[in-house]
C-alpha cells in the first residue's frame, strides 16, 4: 500500500507542470493596448496656493472660461483696474494644470478612468482644489474624454520663520475616476480575421511555448509564431465564440523560458540583484579598504625657570593607517548565484563592496551576464 501511494505522488508530481505561467501573464492582446491622454485645465479653490498674478496664461484661461459662463469681464470697470494694476490680475487661488490620463483598450463611453493633474504655473501646492471640467484628447487631437473633480493631493509643504519642510510633491495630485470617457478608440479585434498576440518580454522559446500549448489544444496551425515576440491565432468569426475562445487560451499554462543571466545593481541605494542564472569562470578575488585615522592633541609647552621663554601652544598630531587582513577567495568556472552570494559574505563585503567586485569581474571577463546600472 505504502508504494502504491508513493507511486501515486511521484506521478501527481510528474504531471504538474514545473514553474508553469498563465498565457495571461506572459502576452498582452495587441488591440487592447491603452492609449494616452493630455489636458489643459485650471485648479480652483486653492488656499492662496495658486499661479498669482506672475502667471499670464492663468488669468487669460480664467478670463475665457468666465465669458463661456456669461460674466462679461469687458467694460469701463475692467479697463479701469487694468490700468491700475499694470496688466497683472492677481489670482492666489487659481492654478494652471496639465491633466493627462490612460484611456485602457476597449474602453467605452460613460466609463470611468483615473486623471493625473499637474502644476505648470507658480502654484506651490494643489491640495484642497477642484478641476474644472477639462477635455482630454488624443494624439489625433480628438476628444476622447471629460475629466472634472476634487483633487486628491498626498504631498504637504509647511514653512515658517524662514524654515521650510516638503514631504511627497504637493503640485501634483489624482482624482480616483475622475474621467468619463466619450469615445470610443477603433481596435480590430471584432474586425480581423487573426488575433495579434505579444510576449511581454520577448523570447523565442517562451514563444515556441505557447504556440505548442495553443495548437495542442485546439488544433495545428491555430496559432504561429511571426518572430520571438508576436503570435497570431485564428479566431472565430462569432464575437461571443471569439471572447470565449480568448478566455480559454490566456488561462492556458506554459513553461516559460529562463530570462538571461542579469546583474542589476542600483547605485543610488547600493540595491544588487542577482538572478539565478548568472555564471562566473574562474577567478580570485581580494577585496580590501585602507582607514587613515589622523587625530590631534592640543598641548602648552612652558619655558623654563629664568629662561625669559613665552608659553605657547603645540598640537601634536597622531597618524594610523589601518587595512584590513580580507582573504582571497576564488570563483570556480561555472559557480551558481550561492556561490557568489556565500564567497562575497565570508569577506564581509558591504554593498557598495559588492558593486566595487561585480564590475570588476565584468571588466575582467569572468562574469557570463549583462550588467545594467541603474
Amino acid at each position: 500500500m505504502k508504494f502504491w501511494l508513493i507511486t501515486l505522488a511521484a506521478w501527481l508530481m510528474a504531471s504538474l507542470p514545473a514553474h508553469a505561467d498563465r498565457i495571461k501573464d506572459l502576452t498582452e492582446v495587441a488591440a487592447m493596448r491603452s492609449n494616452q491622454l493630455i489636458g489643459y485645465g485650471l485648479v480652483v479653490g486653492l488656499q492662496g496656493t495658486g499661479d498669482g498674478a506672475d502667471v499670464s496664461f492663468t488669468a487669460q484661461s480664467m478670463k475665457s472660461l468666465l465669458a463661456r459662463l456669461g460674466v462679461n469681464l469687458d467694460g469701463p470697470l475692467s479697463d479701469f483696474e487694468t490700468g491700475s494694476s499694470t496688466g497683472k490680475v492677481d489670482i492666489k487661488n487659481v492654478a494652471a494644470v496639465m491633466v493627462t490620463a490612460e484611456l485602457p483598450g476597449f474602453a467605452k463611453p460613460g466609463q470611468k478612468i483615473d486623471v493625473n493633474v499637474s502644476a505648470i504655473g507658480k502654484a506651490s501646492n494643489l491640495r484642497g482644489g477642484n478641476l474644472v471640467l477639462t477635455s482630454l484628447r488624443g494624439v489625433d487631437g480628438e476628444i476622447y474624454a471629460l475629466a472634472q473633480g476634487a483633487l486628491t493631493a498626498t504631498g504637504i509643504d509647511a514653512a515658517a520663520a524662514g524654515s521650510k519642510v516638503a514631504v511627497g510633491v504637493p503640485t501634483s495630485a489624482r482624482i480616483p475616476s475622475g474621467a468619463m470617457v466619450e469615445k470610443v478608440v477603433d481596435n480590430p479585434f471584432d474586425k480581423s480575421e487573426r488575433i495579434v498576440l505579444n510576449v511581454r518580454e520577448g523570447d523565442f522559446t517562451t514563444t515556441t511555448s505557447i504556440v505548442n500549448a495553443i495548437n495542442t489544444k485546439f488544433g495545428d496551425d491555430v496559432a504561429r509564431a511571426l518572430d520571438g515576440v508576436t503570435i497570431t491565432l485564428q479566431a472565430p468569426a462569432n464575437l461571443s465564440q471569439r471572447v470565449a475562445f480568448m478566455s480559454m487560451v490566456e488561462n492556458l499554462d506554459v513553461q516559460a523560458g529562463e530570462p538571461p543571466a542579469r546583474v542589476v545593481i542600483n547605485s543610488r541605494t547600493g540595491t544588487v540583484v542577482i538572478s539565478r542564472n548568472v555564471k562566473v569562470t574562474a577567478a580570485a578575488v581580494s577585496h580590501g579598504t585602507i582607514s587613515v585615522a589622523i587625530s590631534a592633541t592640543n598641548e602648552v609647552s612652558q619655558p623654563g625657570p629664568l629662561s625669559n621663554g613665552q608659553t605657547a601652544a603645540v598640537q601634536n598630531a597622531d597618524i594610523k593607517v589601518t587595512e584590513p587582513n580580507k582573504p582571497m577567495f576564488l570563483f570556480q568556472p561555472g559557480i551558481d548565484l550561492r556561490q557568489i552570494v556565500d564567497a562575497v559574505n565570508q569577506v564581509g563585503a558591504s554593498p557598495s563592496s559588492l558593486i566595487a567586485i561585480l564590475e570588476a569581474l565584468k571588466s575582467a571577463g569572468s562574469l557570463r551576464a549583462e550588467l545594467v546600472i541603474i
